[in-house]
């Protein structure tokens, strides 16, 4: 018998990185626990992490090639795959263009180094106006408000978890999400060691959720209405002659302005409107700047509203106005090992941001960061006219369940004319693809948090070798990419993938090479790409990105890190906790922290003017919001059965109040009826959702034919977005209103109530 072996990677499900410990014996997992020695994460798990063994071994993953031919799959070489792919994609591209093309790509992408890495050099071969992502469903509004105050993409003040002693959390549940645009293992663990040191965490938030159960104060706050609440606070720090930026007032431009848009913003006319009292926000405010440390974090909730973008300014302007951004304790920027666009270049200046140099055909929606709001999706495939989207390429995403008003858009995937999947299932997206490639197992690949690290309220890197060998034969993701790149690009099917690897890293090279301020500034392009030798692939690259990155040794010119030294470090590399970083940080043209961005400012009249959301709950009129549980980060999970079993949690949760005004019974059905579509699903009364409020968590409804998920099948739920409507959206960053949403709620007549009436 093969003897087993101990291997140690992170975890890549979902934002916290924890380490993992793993025993396999050749391609079989034993047993998967955690890793004590991890510097980050310390052996904390989550239910999560568990289920690796069993995705690895789960017989509904696709492991070969799949073509489409009617209705019947069947495995298909890999030359075989590309080769439909090119016969099928091309002509159409050939005959309507490349916006003919759409791809969309999903939240698992974010935890994926040959993703991250290799997207660009695909999107650059697709050459399409039509990019779509689960950004835009979920975080983009946080984005959007890093670009245009700080100048980067990944600009996000994280809380100083270590060190804080006041924290004001909305919209965020960080005890099942792990952490989101906050990676931070273990979060249970960290705000009550926070708790215990004397701080205080305040929860704003419409559901009563686990993190609210663990905090000294929580209030519900009628959904849509943060931006509301947050102008509240900002209105009294200045009404009171509490503002305080300290040592960032030289960096601030835009401060009055702020003054100025606020003063409409009484705690006294917001309660009216947000449902919490103004002796109470007056109360936060005040202690918000009274406390030596406090952060201001504001999450899901607070993008996935009407005023996304504007409340998760107000979540950074609130951190300025205390003096908490940039402050121990406070809100602080990380400073990742590799890959970081706030850590190369000029400090203190840059170009900042753009958007809006393409718009949507159908809507005009504005571009954001190259990609237009997932939204728009549906419309544009079935939208007639120059431009229609007629191919799909979809990369590790289930839009058919994740997008607003979901019944449209499988309605137009139905009716592609090609479309190609990358993704490990058969489900309710891919089963509408010609082709299905599928990437090797999530520990049969390296593992580099790429974009994680941006976002870790601690500074660690921490490499994986791939734990488990592929199958013989299969492909990497990194060169799946690449040959699809190489067909776009006009290439053909068998185009070599190491000689697209070769261009992309000697680009990569010589940008980095020619960029003023960078540690290997004037370098020889030639002779580092000799140094990276004998890498390839995402360990050539990232190799690079850390040996030119901020703790870097610039290829021998000093001491600093390399893909080697984390290899040789198989628990990571602990980089010190955050530090003080502006002006450093900033990339905006003027160097400063821009606090009034002009587009926001102008947005800031629509919800002055907005009116208030209806608070009638007569007749069923409700508000939905989502729910998420520690063990359903994406729909893909609901394959496993470690993390379906146990009691059902597609519920509706609604209030007992409610129940009882509409005569709903426990566990009886209710019926759920927006704009855009209405279902039935079983009734869960609590008190630990706001009156007036409904929820129904994301992700489910595995009730669709031709797909290969049996266990999601029996635990099918139902999708809440039949509910949400795609013709809502954050105008500034196209985000997908997903909380908030009207809805009109009735008991369902079984057949016995019919007969009793």
């Amino acid at each position: 018998m093969t003897a087993t072996k101990i291997s140690y990677a992170t975890c890549p499900l979902c934002e916290a990185t924890c380490g993992l410990e793993i025993e396999t014996r050749d391609r079989e997992i034993i047993s998967i626990r955690g890793d004590a020695q991890d510097v980050f994460s310390h052996g904390y798990l989550c239910p999560k992490a568990y289920s690796l063994k069993e995705l690895h071994a789960d017989p509904d993953c696709i492991r070969e090639p799949m073509v489409r031919r009617d209705d019947q799959w069947i495995s298909v070489s890999w030359d075989d795959a590309f080769a439909e792919i090119e016969r099928g994609l091309m002509p159409i591209l050939q005959e309507h263009g490349r916006d003919a093309l759409a791809v969309y790509v999903g939240n698992p992408n974010a935890h994926n180094i040959a993703s991250l890495l290799y997207l660009p050099a695909f999107l650059q071969s697709a050459k399409t106006h039509n990019f779509f992502s689960a950004s835009t469903v979920d975080q983009m509004p946080k984005h959007v408000t890093a670009g245009l105050m700080f100048g980067t993409l990944f600009s996000i003040p994280v809380p100083d978890l270590e060190r804080t002693e006041y924290l004001l959390l909305l919209g965020a549940n960080p005890l099942v999400s792990n952490g989101s645009l906050m990676t931070a293992p273990d979060m249970r663990g960290r705000l009550r060691r926070l708790r215990q040191r004397g701080g205080k965490v305040v929860v704003i938030d419409p559901y009563r959720t686990r993190t609210a159960q663990e905090a000294d104060e929580h209030y519900f706050i009628r959904p849509g209405h943060d931006a509301h609440f947050l102008f509240a606070l900002v209105h009294t720090l200045f009404d009171e002659g509490l503002v305080a930026p300290g040592t960032l007032t030289e960096h601030i431009a835009g401060l009055e302005q702020v003054r100025i848009l606020a003063e409409p913003f009484t705690p006294e006319w917001v309660a009216t409107t947000c449902g919490i009292a103004a002796s109470t926000i007056r109360g936060i405010a005040r202690e918000l700047a009274a406390a030596p440390r406090a952060a201001v974090y504001g999450r899901i909730g607070t993008c996935t509203q009407a005023f996304g973008t504007l409340s998760s300014w107000l979540v950074d302007v609130l951190n300025v106005l205390t003096g908490n951004l940039d402050h121990e304790g406070g809100a602080m920027f990380p400073k990742a090992a590799a890959g970081s666009r706030n850590a190369t270049g000029t400090p203190g200046h840059g170009r900042g941001v753009r958007f809006g140099r393409w718009k949507s055909r159908v809507r005009g929606l504005p571009e954001i960061y190259g990609e237009l709001p997932a939204s728009c999706l549906a419309e544009e495939i079935d939208t007639p006219g120059q431009g229609q989207v007629k191919a799909l390429i979809t990369l590790a995403g289930n839009p058919a369940l994740s997008a607003p008003n979901s019944d449209r858009l499988q309605r137009a995937l139905s009716t592609l004319k090609f479309m190609v999947s990358i993704d490990i299932y058969l489900n309710e997206t891919t089963r509408y693809a010609n082709v299905i490639l599928p990437p090797p197992p999530a520990l049969a690949h390296s593992h580099y948090d790429l974009a994680l690290y941006q976002l870790a309220v601690h500074n660690v890197a921490h490499y994986s070798p791939p734990v488990i060998e592929r199958e013989p034969g299969a492909l990497d993701e990194w060169e799946l990419f690449l040959r699809l790149a190489g067909i776009l690009a006009g290439q053909g099917y068998n185009a070599n993938p190491h000689a697209v690897d070769d261009f992309v890293v000697t680009t990569l090279i010589q940008r980095e090479v020619t960029t003023a301020g960078s540690i290997i500034e004037n370098r020889d392009a030639g002779e580092l790409l000799e140094a990276l030798k004998p890498r390839r692939g995402p360990e050539r690259m990232l190799d690079f990105l850390l040996r030119s990155g901020p703790y870097g040794d610039a290829f021998g010119r000093q001491d600093g890190i390399s893909l080697a030294t984390l290899e040789a470090h198989p628990h990571g590399v602990d980089l010190g906790p955050l530090q003080p970083r502006i002006p450093e940080v900033l990339r905006t043209p003027s160097g400063k922290i821009e606090l009034a961005p002009q587009p926001i400012v102008e947005d800031v009249e629509r919800l002055r003017t907005s009116f208030e959301q209806s608070l009638a709950r007569g007749n069923g009129h409700m508000l939905l919001i989502g729910r998420r549980d520690l063990r359903s980060n994406n729909s893909w999970m609901h394959n496993l059965h470690v993390l379906t079993k146990g009691k059902e949690r597609c519920t509706l949760h609604i209030h007992p109040d409610d129940a009882a005004q509409l005569g709903l019974v426990d566990g009886n059905m209710a019926s759920v009826a927006s704009r855009t579509g209405s279902l039935e699903i079983p009734i869960e009364i609590t008190d630990a959702v706001m009156p007036g409020v409904v929820s129904i968590p994301h992700g489910w409804g595995h009730t669709l034919s031709r797909t290969k998920t049996r266990i999601a099948s029996e635990h099918a739920g139902v999708n809440t977005n039949i509910l949400t409507d795609e013709v809502e959206v954050d105008p500034l960053s196209g985000n997908a209103v997903l909380n908030g949403i009207p809805v009109a709620v009735e008991k369902v007549l079984t057949e016995s109530s019919h007969h009793a009436s």
